[in-house]
C-alpha cells in the first residue's frame, strides 16, 4: 500500500442509501464527493458507473444496508467490484449500518448465518478493508477475513447527553447481549446501569422478564444498538414504570430504523421525553413524524476513521471498547 501524506488521492463514492451522511463526511474532510451514475434496465437489473477513474487511488465506497436492503447491498458489491477491477490502489467498504449483523447464529434448523455470507460477498467483491459502526453482536467482527474497523457512536451520544442534567437518572440496557456496550456508556456518563432480561417471541414481539440492577429513579435512558419497530423499548419502559415507578424515559440508539409501527409507538408513549439516534440510517419518515426525535451526526467519527486509514494512522480511539488514550 502506498504511503500517503495528503488527501489528494482519497476518493469517496456514495451509494444511494444515505447520501446526506456521505456529504457531511466529505465536507468534514474537505474533499469532494466523487460522482456515481445509476440506472435500472427494463428487466430490473441495476447499472452503475463510477464517474471518475480510480486507477491508483485510495477508494472508499460508503453505503448503509437499509431499505431496500437487497438493492443497496448489490449496489455496494457492484461499486466495490468496479473500483477493484478499475485498478484502485486500495478499496474500503464503509458500512455505517450493517443490517445483516442480526443474522449472526443458527437459532433454528436449516437457516443461513447471513451475517457471515454477506461478509464473504463484500470481501469477494473487492473490499480490502471494512469500516462499520455498532455491529449487532461482536462475533460478526470475526466473520470478516479482511481488516475491519468497528467504530462506536458513544463519543457522539455521550457528548450530547453530557449537556443535560442527568441527576436522578439510570442507564438501561434492554438485554444482557448489549450490556457490555451499555456499561461503557454508563461509565462515560457516570450513571448506574440496569439490564433487562429479554425473551424474543417473534421479530416484532418481546417479553421483558426482569430488570437486573433496577432501582428507583426519576428518569431512565434506555440504550440499544438499534430501534426497529420499537417493541423492545416500549416493553422495557413499561416494566421500569411498573416495577420501579420511573416517570420519564429517553430512548437512544445508534441505528434509528423506525420500521413497522415504530413511529406510532414512539408518539403514543406518554412518559417519553426524547428519542435520540444518529444518522447511520436515513429515515425521513421518522424525521418528519416522530415528535420528540433528535438526530446526531456520526460524520466526524466516520471522517476521522477514513482520514486515519488513508494516512496510515491509528484509529484505536474510535474503536468500540478500545481507547489508546485510556490504555496508555
Amino acid at each position: 500500500m502506498t504511503t500517503r501524506e495528503s488527501l489528494d488521492d482519497l476518493y469517496i463514492f456514495s451509494g444511494q442509501s444515505n447520501i446526506p451522511l456521505v456529504q457531511n463526511v466529505v465536507d468534514y474532510l474537505g474533499v469532494p464527493l466523487r460522482p456515481t451514475l445509476y440506472d435500472r434496465f427494463s428487466n430490473d437489473n441495476l447499472w452503475i458507473q463510477l464517474g471518475e477513474s480510480v486507477r491508483g487511488k485510495d477508494v472508499y465506497i460508503v453505503q448503509s444496508l437499509t431499505v431496500p436492503v437487497q438493492d443497496h447491498l448489490l449496489q455496494m458489491l457492484m461499486m466495490l467490484d468496479i473500483a477493484k477491477t478499475g485498478d484502485a490502489d486500495r478499496v474500503t467498504a464503509v458500512i455505517p449500518y450493517y443490517s445483516y449483523g442480526r443474522s449472526d447464529k443458527k437459532d433454528a434448523p436449516r437457516i443461513c448465518i447471513t451475517a457471515r455470507l454477506v461478509a464473504d460477498l463484500i470481501t469477494q467483491a473487492g473490499a480490502d478493508r471494512i469500516i462499520t459502526m455498532g455491529l449487532h453482536s461482536d462475533q460478526v467482527h470475526g466473520f470478516f477475513t479482511t481488516p475491519l474497523d468497528h467504530l462506536t457512536s458513544f463519543p457522539v451520544l455521550s457528548a450530547y447527553f453530557k449537556q443535560k442534567d442527568l441527576s436522578d437518572t439510570i442507564l438501561v440496557s434492554p438485554d444482557v447481549g448489549y450490556a457490555k456496550h451499555s456499561s461503557k456508556l454508563a461509565r462515560l456518563l457516570d450513571l448506574p446501569l440496569a439490564i433487562g432480561t429479554k425473551f424474543r417471541v417473534a421479530d416484532t414481539d418481546v417479553v421483558i422478564d426482569d430488570i437486573l440492577g433496577g432501582r428507583y429513579a426519576r428518569r431512565a435512558i434506555v440504550i440499544d444498538d438499534e430501534i426497529a419497530t420499537g417493541g423492545t423499548m416500549v416493553r422495557v419502559c413499561e416494566r421500569l414504570h411498573e416495577s420501579y415507578g420511573i416517570e420519564e424515559f429517553i430512548l437512544a440508539c445508534t441505528h434509528g430504523l423506525f420500521s413497522g409501527n415504530a413511529v406510532e409507538r414512539m408518539n403514543n408513549m406518554e412518559n417519553l421525553t426524547e428519542v435520540v439516534t444518529t444518522d447511520t440510517v436515513l429515515a425521513p419518515h421518522a424525521y418528519e413524524n416522530i415528535k420528540k426525535l433528535h438526530v446526531e451526526t456520526i460524520a466526524p467519527v466516520l471522517g476521522e476513521a477514513i482520514r486515519c486509514n488513508h494516512l496510515g494512522q491509528s484509529v484505536g480511539d474510535l474503536f468500540a471498547f478500545w481507547s489508546e488514550t485510556a490504555q496508555a
